[in-house]
C-alpha cells in the first residue's frame, strides 16, 4: 500500500510538471511570436525601453518585504514597465518586460525546475507588458499586468512548491495566499502612485513627446 501511494504521488507530480512544461513552452512561444513580428523600433523607443528596464531593475532593489522562497514587495518596481507599455503598446512592453525578467533571473533566482524558472522570471515579467493593451486606462492596464504576473507565479506555486504548504492545507490555497501576499500590495503601490495627478500628467506629457 505504501509503495502504491508513493508511486501515485510521483505520477501526479510528473503529470503536473508535464503540464507545466507544455504551458510554459506555449506561453514562451506566444511571447516570442508577438515580439518577433516585424516592428521597427526607432532609437527613441529603444532609449525609453532601456530607461524603463533600468529604472525597474533599480527599484527592485528597494525591498519593503521579502519572502523566504521568493517574492518581494518593492517601491513600485513594475511601474516603469507599465508606463513604457502604456506609451508604446503591448508588443514593446512585453519585450521590455522579458528583458527585465532576465535581469531578475540574473539578480538572484530561486530555481527548482527549468519550467518554473521560465514561468517565474522571463514569462512572469514579460506579461507586465499586457498593460499596454489599455491605451486609454493606465490603471486598468497596471491591474491586468499585475494580475497576469500573479497568475504565472501562482501556477509555479501550485506545481513546484506544494511541499511548502502547511500540513492539511490545499496547495491551491497556499499558492494563492503566498503569492497574493506580495503581488497584491506591489500592484496596489503602482496603481496608487499612478493616481497622483502630477505623476499622471507627467506620464501623459512624456507619452506625447515620445510618440510625436
Amino acid at each position: 500500500m505504501f509503495k502504491i501511494v508513493i508511486q501515485e504521488e510521483i505520477l501526479e507530480l510528473l503529470n503536473a510538471k508535464s503540464i507545466a512544461t507544455i504551458v510554459t513552452l506555449a506561453a514562451l512561444a506566444i511571447i516570442l511570436v508577438v515580439i518577433s513580428k516585424r516592428t521597427a523600433y526607432n532609437t527613441k523607443t529603444l532609449a525609453y525601453g532601456a530607461v524603463a528596464v533600468a529604472a525597474a531593475f533599480l527599484l527592485s532593489y528597494i525591498k519593503l518585504f521579502e519572502l523566504p522562497t521568493g517574492g518581494t514587495i518593492t517601491i513600485a518596481s513594475m511601474l516603469p514597465i507599465f508606463v513604457f507599455s502604456y506609451i508604446y503598446g503591448p508588443r514593446a512592453g512585453i519585450l521590455a518586460g522579458l528583458v527585465y525578467g532576465i535581469l531578475q533571473l540574473v539578480q538572484g533566482a530561486y530555481v527548482v525546475h527549468w519550467a518554473q524558472m521560465l514561468l517565474d522570471y522571463p514569462i512572469a515579467f514579460a506579461v507586465l507588458g499586457l498593460a499596454g493593451l489599455f491605451k486609454r486606462n493606465i490603471y486598468l492596464g497596471a491591474a491586468v499586468g499585475g494580475t497576469a504576473r500573479f497568475i504565472s507565479h501562482f501556477l509555479t506555486g501550485v506545481i513546484f512548491f506544494g511541499e511548502f504548504a502547511p500540513e492539511g492545507q490545499s496547495v491551491w490555497l497556499y499558492s494563492l495566499t503566498y503569492n497574493l501576499s506580495y503581488m497584491l500590495p506591489d500592484t496596489l503601490i503602482c496603481i496608487g502612485l499612478l493616481l497622483i495627478p502630477s505623476l499622471k500628467a507627467a506620464i501623459n506629457r512624456i507619452r506625447k513627446e515620445a510618440t510625436a
